[in-house]
């Protein structure tokens, strides 16, 4: 029997066509992209300026994660590949990979199987560098700010509320708490500092909320550094900092346009996480993806309560974004390990465990349609998946009222997501979708977690810590009470325990810490035990990966 290509090999096996013939297919000029090589390129800023959004927008999110895999990001691209097989001119909007995942355990962001993006390797790698340009202007402020203290501090900053870290791509838990400026006098002021993970830097995230140009300038100077000791913020324009960062970021801001193995257009740029950011590619992207096609499909990080609710309530409220319908992707498998199953045992059929599992698929359909969004369940098939637990899925779905059909994309590409393309052709044609965000953005603070906690989580009722109402106090009196709400949680669970699989209920979500990100437009909520820096497993995913003396890379995923 053939062994299984990994994805890696299929990637490697494909043959990719000139970027710009796949820009000519979106109506792209050769004068309208900077190529990056053969296979990549950036569309210019004059391109985006000139075109206006009207396509459709479909968001697909998941289930709560379990190491049994889910496939959203496989989902995504497969179901895109199937649109254009159905003659759609259709875009798929995804993130870009952050090194930690990468070389830690999850993996890159690029699909799998026959369903990924291409060149995966460059994509889950370096890539067209924006995640550098991020990780440059970040630190870039960090020095600036640090050059001031030690130049006599005429922002009279207090070292002691200095909130500005540094960042690097990579999971690293000696990072996580540090001391700076042990070089004597010349090594500037000693102090406590931190690094937090690229894609939970604000700068990530103003990044990938930003309209243009100027719109990332201005919300580059809205960056809160610190206060004062009369707690008054500092920012990053009291600095002078911002100018130089939007010109760290000049090229990072324009969409990277890629293609899927089936030859298509695929729009992949920032990539905030969805557990401690927003959990959505960049603004422009998807607004760039909706002038240039037909449907655009794009994904939100980690489970519905996360990333979708996120895309929802912050980047559709602050981008203006009307998404049409919604796709939950599930598993068998997952669904088994919400049920109360052993990762060892998924091979075994047990359907009380299954119907057990499908709580956690309900409540994230039940979520999504209180933004008033059609819903669709997308079923990613797995081999040891039996026709009987893939019929009871399918079945309790549609009894909850919302389409429902099995994906395959990970083993036959775009032909695997036909059953769940035309289920998303339906629900467009039908146009029932009525969206709305969850809260009223200018809800003062709590009500709006509050909402989130006891709306989407499940959670009887909200609890906070003495820092937590000192920091909600602190943003409302800087005049960010009115903003969206970020919740920092765990990915695994609807609570902010990730043992607690399923849909748990009786439970309370504690806030530990509110910070403010003034410049994405937003504030922080960090739930539970949930940390902007991530470490590295026993065995991280970096030991399995080589480079062969041709070039051929293995372990990558």
């Amino acid at each position: 029997m053939a062994s299984v290509p990994t994805d890696i090999e299929i990637a490697q096996a494909a043959t990719p066509r000139p970027i710009a013939a796949v820009a000519a297919d979106l109506g792209l000029r050769p004068d309208e992209i900077l190529p990056y090589g053969h296979t990549k390129a950036k569309i210019t800023m004059a391109a985006i300026r000139a075109r206006s959004p009207g396509g459709k927008l479909v968001l697909v999110t998941g289930i709560n994660p379990t190491p049994a895999g889910e496939g959203k990001s496989t989902v995504t691209v497969g179901v895109s590949q199937a649109l254009c097989r159905l003659g759609k001119k259709a875009v798929v909007c995804i993130r870009e990979p952050s090194l930690g995942p990468v070389f830690g355990v999850k993996g890159g962001a690029a699909g799998g199987g026959y369903a990924q993006v291409i060149p995966m390797d460059e994509i889950n790698l370096h890539f067209t560098g924006d995640f550098h340009a991020i990780t440059s202007a970040h630190n870039l402020l960090s020095a600036m700010l640090d050059n001031h203290v030690h130049h006599g501090n005429a922002l009279g900053l207090d070292s002691r509320r200095i909130s500005w870290p540094r960042t690097i791509d990579m999971n690293d838990r000696a990072l996580r708490q540090i001391i700076v400026g042990l070089g004597g006098l010349n090594g500037g002021p000693s102090r406590e500092d931190r690094f937090v993970i690229v894609p939970g830097s604000e700068i990530m995230a103003i990044l990938c909320l930003a309209r243009d140009l100027e719109d990332l300038e201005a919300r580059l100077g809205r960056i809160i550094v610190g206060l004062t000791r009369d707690r008054k913020p500092v920012t990053a324009a009291d600095l002078k900092a911002s100018g130089a960062m939007t010109l760290l970021l000049r090229d990072a801001i324009l969409p990277n346009l890629v293609q899927t193995l089936e030859g298509g257009p695929a729009l992949v740029h920032g990539g905030p996480f969805g557990n401690i950011a927003h959990g959505c590619n960049s603004l422009m992207a998807t607004r760039l993806g909706l002038s240039l096609g037909d449907i655009v499909m794009t994904e939100a990080g980690f489970g519905a309560d996360l990333g979708a609710e996120k895309f929802l309530d912050i980047k559709c409220r602050l981008g203006g974004l009307t998404p049409e319908a919604a796709v939950v992707v599930a598993t068998v498998r997952a669904l088994k390990m919400h049920g109360g199953v052993r990762k060892d045992s998924l091979g075994t059929p047990d359907l009380p465990a299954l119907a057990r599992g499908m709580s956690n698929l309900e409540a994230h359909v039940r979520n999504l349609q209180k933004f008033g969004l059609p819903v669709i369940v997308a079923l990613n098939r797995f081999v040891s998946d039996t026709p009987e637990e893939l019929d009871a899925v399918l079945s309790a779905a549609r009894e909850w009222g919302v389409r429902a059909a099995l994906s395959d994309v990970w083993a036959k590409g775009g032909e695997g997501g036909e059953a769940v393309a035309q289920e998303i052709l339906a629900v467009l044609a039908e146009g029932k979708g009525a969206f709305k965000p969850l809260y009223d953005a200018a809800l003062p603070i709590k009500q709006k977690i509050e909402a989130i906690a006891t709306g989407i989580y499940g959670a009887s009722g909200v609890d906070y810590s003495p820092v937590a109402d000192k920091a909600i106090a602190q943003c409302e009196a800087m005049g960010l009470g009115a903003t969206p709400v970020c919740i920092a949680k765990t990915q695994y669970s609807f609570s902010d325990d990730p043992t607690k699989l399923g849909r748990p209920t009786g439970f309370r979500i504690t806030i530990r810490d509110v910070y403010p990100s003034a410049g994405a437009g937003f504030v922080v909520a960090l739930a539970g035990d949930i940390m902007t820096m991530p470490g590295l497993s026993k065995t991280p995913a970096a030991e399995a990966i080589r480079v062969h003396s041709d070039g051929r890379i293995e372990g990558l995923f």
